[in-house]
């Protein structure tokens, strides 16, 4: 069974950081393709940080480049999304998701290829 386990998250005043770790079990990690996403009221869901556990790659959307960094540590079985200098549009639930093939992170995180297992989601409130 997948298992895919939020924390993190929570209030930040804008320009601050906050940290998101997602840990993993029921599929073969160091080959699978893990995103974040998010998702705002009233707006589509987006892919903000993918990586590829299989070589290590990376995708960051526009809007977070620069400011997020998605990495992987394959001993804990655990992914890290730490956000900077936050601003009040980063303000979303934020998911992390799996798709345990080892497809490019690029592919994930545009939607080309649909994630297979999701989690619960995270708040991240980001305050002006």
């Amino acid at each position: 069974e997948v298992q895919l386990v939020e924390s993190g998250g929570g209030l930040v005043q804008a320009g601050g950081s906050l940290r998101l770790s997602c840990a993993a079990s029921g599929f073969t990690f160091d080959e699978a393709a893990i995103g974040w996403f998010r998702q705002a009221p009233g707006k589509e869901r987006e892919g903000v940080s993918c990586i590829s556990n299989w070589d290590g790659s990376t995708y960051n959307a526009d809007s977070v480049k620069g400011r997020f960094i998605i990495s992987s540590d394959k001993a804990k079985h655990t992914v890290y999304l730490q956000m900077n200098s936050l601003k009040p549009e980063d303000t979303a639930v934020y998911y992390c998701a799996v798709e345990p093939r080892p497809f490019m992170p690029r592919t994930i995180c545009t939607g080309i290829v649909s994630m297979e297992y999701w989690g619960n989601g995270k708040l991240v409130t980001v305050s002006s």
